[in-house]
């Protein structure tokens, strides 16, 4: 029942925010009458709404609950005024984003209203090979995690300048020994991106980054600041580590280790 209810709520997306019985039922994969039985059910609970042409949409009480995460608004709180900062020197896109197994996942975004155009969006989930945050959050997983992104590495969604699995694999350790992340893309339009690491006790937790055009984008004039700003936030999670709730990467590689958290859905806008 848990798992249909959740195949259900994951059909809706950026794309389809409302949608019909039918629609439901068939990207989902849920027969029908299942379908209508189980968005009764999530209705009555406030997980979905029903407009008045009979489309659902998802429903304020998901918001009020997720809004609990700490992986998610948790780390946002604690980032949002560093990330502020940073955007008013930039006034480009800031992001913040965490790693949810072999993927990212955009948890805030902040964008000037004359940035380059960019397709993500809050909620998101991000390839990690093709973004500075993936790439971060990437350098330090697990290496089960790394080694499949490695094996799967399509050199064509990624880094100008990375064009085979070994090219990524020494980039990881780029990342790792400088604790930074500097890459230019020219598809589908030349964007480039400075990302840097945010850590707690347990470790890195989150990535942070700044994504501007190509054009006038240097690492010398963007890099210092995304670091200076991921440094800020890492000592405020230090400090705040005693009364909040653990940052954890993924409660499933608890045993692992690493202690991880991990901008652009599965479009492959460059990040």
């Amino acid at each position: 029942m848990i798992d249909r209810a959740f195949a259900l709520l994951s059909a809706f997306g950026s794309d389809h925010r409302a949608q019909s019985l039918a629609e439901l039922a068939q990207r989902s994969g849920i027969p029908r009458s299942s379908a209508l039985r189980l968005a009764r059910a999530l209705v009555e609970v406030g997980a979905l709404e029903r407009l008045g042409d009979g489309r659902f949409v998802v429903g304020l009480r998901l918001l009020e609950i997720a809004s609990l995460a700490p992986r998610g608004h948790g780390l946002r709180s604690v980032a949002m005024p560093f990330m502020e900062d940073l955007f008013h020197v930039t006034r480009q896109h800031v992001l913040l984003a965490v790693r949810d197994q072999g993927e990212a996942l955009l948890v805030e975004r902040l964008s000037a209203l004359d940035a380059s155009p960019v397709h993500y969006r809050v909620g998101g989930r991000l390839p990690l090979t093709s973004t500075g945050v993936g790439l971060v959050l990437l350098a330090f997983a697990p290496s089960r995690v790394q080694d499949q992104a490695i094996a799967t590495y399509e050199p064509e969604h990624g880094p100008d300048d990375v064009r085979t699995p070994a090219d990524l694999r020494r980039l990881l350790a780029e990342v790792r020994r400088g604790d930074y992340a500097f890459g230019r893309q020219s598809r589908p339009w030349p964007l480039s991106t400075a990302a840097a690491p945010l850590r707690n006790e347990d470790g890195v937790v989150a990535a942070l980054s700044v994504v501007a055009p190509s054009t006038g984008f240097t690492d010398a004039g963007y890099g210092p600041a995304v670091r200076a700003t991921a440094r800020a936030i890492s000592r405020q999670l230090l400090a705040d580590g005693p009364r909040m709730h653990r940052f954890q990467t993924n409660p499933r590689e608890y045993s692992t280790g690493h202690r991880l958290l991990s901008p652009m859905d599965h479009d492959k806008t460059p990040s």
